[in-house]
């Protein structure tokens, strides 16, 4: 089959003829229908930060899949099946669960590599920007009426900033701010907070054009350029619920700038990839009982909610920009997503022509 390969940190992601999976009676084979390609793709690539993956690999998390075959020792599922690859693995102990990403970066918990790790990695290696992939039944949602349609391939996307509002007790009638409202993870926010019943939304960005694009949607959103701390906090007014979807900033000002906003009460949610300390004003937390979380990736069952969401027509998918490509060049694919971020989405679709 063909698939999108890295061979190493720092190597170019290319298109290999890989070896078909063989099913497993643990594993489900899938048909991969279409797959989300971040913005941010080309970094993972990269030795660095992101880096560390195992290679070689099939690069790819999460996406929607028809199901070629089921293993002896899975139930749930069965041929035909439209599924959701959520593209998170955790092992089988509650006490100390662990968890990682297939086919990409990201470890749960502490973020530690642990022997636990290393042979979930090694099994469960390979990710979806491929034509075919084996994964386990425990990555997989079953999605009722999904076609395969480019579009829900954005539902793990929105899932995350779903889970990140549900961690954050977002309500019916809240005033939310989305910071990074005009890159991926914060457009999705910005749709969540409408489709959950925000009385108002201010999408905090740097993209004048995407936050008049935000804005278009509903009259609740109220678009505000990302400024200074203090002309920020001011420019947001109090809120219930703050949602911090900013990517790597040069420093800790504009998440602090949204902690300021959150009215009394209130909470504030880290989903991004902030990659600063934060100075935590103790007394502020205290005496105005705020609460601070946390939010990474999402439960099966939340993706099942917004699913549910997206067919009912509460959530609308068809608001963001899709670019759809193939597998024929990777590096071009790469790059439009890179150039694309928050004013859209790509998706690979394996089975489309070049």
């Amino acid at each position: 089959m063909r698939a999108w390969m890295l061979d190493g940190p720092g190597a170019t992601l290319r298109l290999a003829e890989a070896a078909e999976p063989e099913l497993r009676p643990d594993g489900v084979l899938l048909e991969v229908l279409a797959a989300h390609v971040p913005a941010y793709t080309d970094v993972v690539t990269q030795a660095g930060p992101r880096g560390g993956v195992p290679t070689p690999l099939v690069l790819g998390v999460g996406g929607i899949a028809r199901v070629l075959a089921v293993g002896a020792d899975v139930f749930g599922f069965a041929v035909g099946d439209v599924v959701a690859h959520v593209g998170l693995l955790g092992s089988d102990d509650v006490v100390a669960p662990e968890e990682f990403l297939t086919g990409w970066t990201g470890i749960g918990g502490r973020g530690v590599r642990t022997p636990t790790i290393a042979a979930m990695q090694d099994r469960w290696r390979d990710g979806t920007f491929a034509e075919r992939v084996l994964v386990p039944a425990d990555a997989l949602v079953r999605l009722p009426g999904a076609t395969g349609a480019p579009r829900e391939a954005l539902l793990g996307w929105f899932a995350i900033a779903a889970e990140a509002l549900d961690r954050a007790g977002l309500e019916a009638g809240h005033e939310v701010a989305v910071l990074g409202a005009t890159g991926q993870l914060g457009t999705a926010g910005v749709h969540l907070a409408l489709a959950r019943g925000a009385s108002r939304v201010v999408a905090v960005g740097r993209n004048p054009a995407q936050l008049e694009r935000l804005a278009a949607i509903d009259a609740r959103v109220r678009p505000v350029p990302l400024a200074d701390r203090e002309p920020t906090t001011a420019a947001i007014g109090e809120v219930d619920v703050v949602l911090d979807a900013l990517g790597p900033v040069p420093s800790a000002d504009p998440t602090l700038a949204g902690l300021d906003a959150v009215r009394p009460g209130g909470a504030m949610v880290l989903v991004g990839g902030v990659r600063q300390d934060l100075a935590i004003p103790y007394g502020v937390l205290m005496r105005r009982r705020l609460r601070l979380v946390g939010s990474w990736m999402f439960r099966r069952e939340t993706l099942l909610r917004v699913w549910r969401q997206a067919a009912a027509g509460v959530l609308d998918l068809s608001s963001p920009a899709v670019e759809v490509v193939g597998l024929d060049d990777p590096a071009g694919a790469l790059d439009l997503a890179a150039r694309t971020g928050g004013s859209g989405f790509v998706v690979l679709v394996p089975a489309r022509a070049s």
